[in-house]
């Protein structure tokens, strides 16, 4: 018995609850049957059934902590699908090999970062020839060596199933080094602070962490977030860095907010926001007297959203207020900074998104999006301002930021989905601008063999719908070839015309990639935003399909051979357009989907769900949106019905999408699929919502993923269709 044969064997050995696998080895591997236990649930006086909400473990907050707590009947069923799903796929264990080699070798695995320079020293991470995970180093400015490492993540993460470092930083006076990380996936962040001469350890760790910190400018101080036993971040505090009592900073009233705290650009202000998707509220600590109490700057309202940057002796207010539905500026004196004296300073001018402002000493640079393409405008503190923008049909213009306040220097990376990042230093006072940095192909990489085109689809209400296009110069526009859609379209994130090493093993074999830049997104607005959330969700879906359908139209593939993809919240969108379309999907991939929209937004335990009533709306409370998410919810809404190839992947110790969402939506997709395609659960059990932590590792979950796509379309190299 080889071992897939022997994992469903195990796995139906100690699982009564599923169906026999029990086979020779020659058989068509069977798929798990999850056992039916009906749940009733009532709610605003409607009632619905769900059978299998068995699947979630009432003891997921342990989970969390320790996956080894995972209800036993609950990690075998888990187990079950994982061996049918490897079953399934083992036709394709060569094609993944070689799809995983292909992105690895265009990988430049002894890369490292443009140094940020930050007074003595230049500050950057470097990865080794065959190292998972990076090096956080310094070397003194303007000099090749000597190197000082500071953190090596790989003596760390040794002996790991998964390790995760979200964030670094060093101290103000470059003496001592902190940095949060996640050794189970659950996000649940550990913080730990470094004597960068010694290495010693100078207080005990910081447990239940969010992983968002920052120093005090003096170095005496380091502000942390709180993770409370739900998840949420719930309280900001304040430890000396020397070891000492943890002090309350901030407890955050709202159960529905999150919390940030950061320094501002100018070194003056120890700043902490709380907010969601609607609402905004920052305080202010002076820094020169860090143990201060923070200051409201100004109260939240309803719809209210705002952001300060502080600069010139002012703060400058991003805002939505009074109508600007794609932002403005205002500005206010730092001992008045209530919204009753903001004072307009960039007006607002509708269909030009103003995302972000960055300041140095004598610049304020701010981030554009217009037509749904990026722009940065560095502004003089004399008053004259220019534009650092580019004249093409899609591409990806991001700022890069750094430590140093008075500088003429904003680092900046170029990159479009033909042409890999560029990293440029731009001198804002001579407008030029260095090269320091592009992305190494180290297989090799022409941009000319390439075209990337910018399309745009009709949605059902008459909105034109960007879409990105990549694909080999030279492929066939006759329906010919296979098309590879994603798709996010949730909480104003961009779908940035980027580049990805990983796309060309598709690109390379006649596919043609696309990205849906579909309502729920902000890439044409933040009216773009709104449109595709609430009462407007269904838009989200409608757009994706009107693109789909535009690229048929315009002969860039077929019906029925379409892979689409979306994760996480584009998940959603995946599990709502399989519902409405199967016809058009050969293979759809939710990864870590959020697919039970009704049941998560209805259960207050949850990490996410508080704060994001103001994206979906609360069904607890509202009668409406109850009904209007039960309407469209992916999960409630599956029906018998020919479904095409589904690959459904999670996280076990994953707090923004439960690993009980994915692993329902296979279960209840299977008895009521028509067709012969498989339904494929595929849950990582030693990892949550990002995948592998590990760059190589990760690198083989997407060609597992890449090698589903091209099965479903039946290529002969994954051995033929499903």
């Amino acid at each position: 018995m080889n071992r897939r044969d022997l994992l469903l064997a195990s796995a139906a050995a100690i699982l009564p609850a599923c169906a026999s696998t029990e086979r020779s080895m020659t058989e068509t591997p069977q798929p798990p049957v999850a056992r039916i236990e009906p749940k009733t649930i009532t709610q605003l006086g409607r009632t619905r059934i769900d059978n299998y909400a068995w699947l979630k473990d009432e003891n997921w907050q342990q989970v969390m902590r320790d996956p080894t707590a995972l209800r036993a009947d609950v990690r075998a069923y888990l187990d079950e699908e994982n061996a049918y799903r490897e079953a399934v796929m083992a036709p394709t264990a060569a094609l993944q090999e070689r799809l995983y080699q292909e992105m690895r070798g265009r990988t430049k695995e002894d890369d490292s970062s443009v140094p940020t320079p930050d007074g003595p020293w230049e500050y950057y991470r470097r990865f080794e020839t065959g190292a998972q995970y990076p090096r956080y180093v310094r070397r003194p400015r303007g000099q090749d060596g000597p190197e000082q490492v500071l953190f090596d993540v790989n003596e760390r993460a040794a002996g790991e199933a998964f390790y995760k470092v979200v964030a670094t930083e060093h101290s103000p006076d470059h003496a001592l080094f902190a940095y949060a990380a996640d050794n189970q996936g659950s996000e649940i962040y550990t913080i730990e602070i470094f004597d960068i001469a010694t290495g010693a350890l100078l207080s005990n760790r910081i447990q239940d962490c969010t992983g968002d910190f920052c120093w005090s400018p003096d170095s005496q101080h380091i502000f942390w977030v709180y993770r409370d036993d739900n998840g949420r971040p719930a309280k900001v505090f304040r430890r000396p860095a020397a070891g000492g009592e943890d002090v309350l900073v901030y407890d955050e009233p709202d159960d529905g907010f999150f919390l940030g705290v950061h320094v501002s650009e100018s070194r003056e202000f120890i700043v902490i926001s709380a907010g969601n998707g609607s609402q905004s509220e920052f305080h202010t600590i002076p820094a020169r007297t860090p143990t201060a109490r923070p200051t409201l700057f100004s109260a939240r309202e309803t719809d209210l959203l705002y952001t300060p940057t502080h600069w010139n002796g002012q703060w400058y207010v991003l805002t939505n207020a009074d109508g600007a539905v794609d932002f403005k500026v205002m500005t206010c004196a730092p001992s008045a900074t209530a919204r009753a004296h903001w004072r307009e300073f960039l007006p607002h001018q509708a269909g030009r998104y103003v995302l972000s402002l960055s300041a140095t000493k004598d610049y304020l640079v701010r981030a554009e999006r217009e037509n749904a393409l990026p722009r940065i405008v560095v502004r003089h503190v004399a008053g004259d301002e220019h534009a650092i923008a580019l004249d093409e049909e899609a591409f990806n213009l991001e700022l890069a930021g750094g430590y140093e306040w008075d500088t003429p220097i904003h680092r900046y990376v170029y990159d479009s989905p033909t042409t890999p990042p560029q990293w440029f230093d731009y001198d804002m006072t001579a407008r030029t601008r260095v090269l320091r940095k592009q992305l190494e192909i180290p297989s090799g990489h022409n941009p000319a063999d390439y075209i990337a085109q910018r399309l745009f689809a009709t949605a059902v209400d008459g909105r034109r719908v960007p879409i990105t296009l990549l694909m080999k110069r030279g492929t066939p526009i006759d329906r010919s070839a296979p098309l590879y859609l994603y798709g996010y379209g949730s909480y104003g994130i961009s779908m940035d015309a980027d580049f990805s090493i990983r796309r060309f093993s598709l690109v390379d074999r006649g596919w043609i990639y696309a990205i849906a830049h579909v309502r729920g997104g902000s890439e044409m607005g933040f009216d773009w935003f709104q449109d595709g959330r609430r009462f407007n969700k269904r838009n989200t879906f409608t757009d994706f399909v009107a693109c789909a359908d535009e690229l048929i139209a315009r002969g860039y593939t077929r019906p029925g051979h379409i892979v689409c993809e979306g994760r996480s919240a584009g998940g959603l969108l995946m599990g709502a357009v399989t519902n409405m379309n199967p016809e058009l999907w050969a293979g759809v991939i939710g990864g870590v989907p959020f697919i039970d929209v009704l049941n998560t937004m209805s259960d207050t335990s949850l990490p996410l769900t508080p704060p994001e009533w103001p994206e979906w709306g609360n069904p607890l409370e509202d009668e409406a949106a109850c009904d209007y998410i039960a309407s469209y919810c992916p999960y409630s809404n599956i029906t018998p019905k020919a479904y095409p190839a589904v690959l459904s992947t999670g996280g076990l110790t994953d707090p923004r999408v439960t690993y009980w969402e994915p692993a329902k939506w296979a279960a209840k997709l299977r008895p009521h699929t028509t067709s012969t395609r498989p339904i494929l659960l595929k849950m990582n059990m030693s990892a949550g919502h990002a995948g592998a932590a590990g760059r190589f590792d990760y690198l083989r979950e997407i060609a597992h993923d890449y090698a589903f796509a091209i099965k479903a379309i039946g290529a002969a190299e994954a051995g033929g269709p499903f």
